[in-house]
């Protein structure tokens, strides 16, 4: 099959990579890809929000299938224009794509159909004074979402009124959130260890990956502002078979419903991220596709063919034997610029590459080549992947970390404790 990837992250160098191991592959192109991608792929200089560039060039080539990576591409409805020309697209349509495009039409699904969620309200930017008065009546801390995307960045945890007061500044006055803040989602603070979960799904039928653990905080310990992801670990002992089980009644299947229900059935990977309450999973959020970084925890675990996996799932008859998980475990370390998630410098160079021993798997991210050298090009800049063939977290991190002593670039920034939550657990 010749495949395109629409990306150039970390998440999708490390789908690259799982695409091009299977034996299914056999070209796979990039656009645009990074300077991670293109030691698996043909990377190919057409950016991911150039639609009509990708579809000419998906006819040119007589594509098989498209597996498009970033939110954004499938919110502004990718996959309709390619299936509008018969290719074949793993991601979701223009239709589906909402339920991470817009949180407030998530929030209301969920309350429509009794899917377990924190109790929320909505308000837009005209109505910035009922949510002042809104806010007056609130207990704290509680947790103030941007409706639209924001590149992971649009969620603030508020303790305080005036924390919350600022935030919505932020949505309706300041506009730093763009048009994404003009509508806020306003939502109790929900307790408990955060998972995530990818189903990939034919629009009825599903198969569950292993679960993940994401670390969005900056600094260790969970401390400081929310980032797009600073590491991920999987499995998370956290999720038991009991909880998987009550995932698929309450919650994957009733959102599957759902969707077909409201004209838009969901073909993809629709990724939920859940919160393990006292009272049981609930969703914090619906994600249109894979999670970053949390696939370049998850695809190591996976056995088979990747690549039928996707393909039979856009097909509309899911091959629900084409994976397994092979009982591993896997660590992602991601290494930042300094800054990062607020203002940060780019263009230094990154050392060391060549040093790291080759089972350890290097993601780039914000990376660029220029002249032969790697240079960093964004926030988050590396996703440093362990991967245990026993299920070990305490190897998997010792493995992840080791090779950060090799690496260097200036103003280089990473958490210490990714996955340090899950080993005290199990210890």
């Amino acid at each position: 099959m010749r495949i395109v990837l629409i990306g150039s992250g970390g998440r999708e160098h490390a789908l690259a990579y799982k695409i091009a191991e299977s034996k299914t592959c056999s070209k796979l192109f990039i656009l645009p890809g990074n300077p991670g991608t293109k030691q698996v792929g043909e990377n190919i200089p057409i950016e991911q929000n150039d639609y009509l560039g990708i579809v000419n060039f998906c006819m040119e080539q007589k594509i098989d299938l498209v597996v498009i990576g970033p939110e954004k591409p499938l919110i502004d409805g990718l996959t309709d224009k390619l299936l509008g020309k018969g290719i074949k697209v793993f991601g979701p349509s223009l239709r589906a794509a909402r339920i991470e495009g817009e949180k407030s039409f998530a929030k209301k699904l969920m309350k429509e159909f009794n899917i377990p969620t924190a109790a929320f309200e909505l308000f837009n930017k005209e109505n910035y004074d009922d949510a002042i008065i809104y806010l007056h009546k609130v207990s704290y801390p509680i947790v103030i979402k941007a409706d639209g995307i924001a590149a992971g960045k649009g969620v603030i945890i508020a303790d305080s009124f005036e924390d919350a007061r600022e935030a919505l500044k932020e949505c309706f006055i300041n506009s730093s959130f763009g048009k994404a803040g003009d509508k806020v989602v306003i939502e109790e603070f929900m307790i408990g260890q955060e998972a995530s979960l990818f189903a990939i799904t034919d629009g009825s039928d599903f198969v569950l990956l292993p679960v993940a653990q994401d670390h969005k905080r900056i600094y260790d310990g969970d401390k400081g502002k929310n980032t797009g992801g600073m590491g991920a670990y999987a499995p998370t002992p956290f999720v038991t078979e009991q909880i998987i089980e009550l995932i698929k009644q309450e919650i994957i299947i009733p959102i599957l419903k759902a969707m077909s229900e409201k004209d838009s059935p969901y073909i993809g990977c629709l990724y939920c991220g859940l919160m393990l309450t006292n009272r049981g999973p609930k969703v914090v959020e619906f994600n249109c596709r894979f999670g970053d970084p949390e696939t370049q925890v998850v695809l190591p675990l996976l056995d088979g063919n990747f690549v039928e996996l996707l393909f039979s799932a856009a097909n509309g008859k899911i091959n629900k034997g084409a994976v397994v998980y092979n009982g591993g475990a896997s660590v992602c370390v991601v290494v930042s610029s300094k800054g990062y998630p607020d203002n940060y410098e780019k263009g230094f160079e990154i050392r060391g590459l060549s040093q790291v021993p080759k089972q350890i798997k290097v993601f780039h991210a914000g990376t660029k080549e220029v002249n032969g050298k790697i240079l960093t090009n964004g926030g988050r800049v590396l996703g440093i992947t362990s991967f245990t063939e026993k299920n070990d977290l305490v190897e998997a991190k010792k493995i992840a970390y080791e090779p950060l002593a090799k690496i260097h670039f200036d103003g280089m920034y990473y958490r210490n404790d990714i996955s340090d939550k899950a080993i005290l657990y199990k210890n």
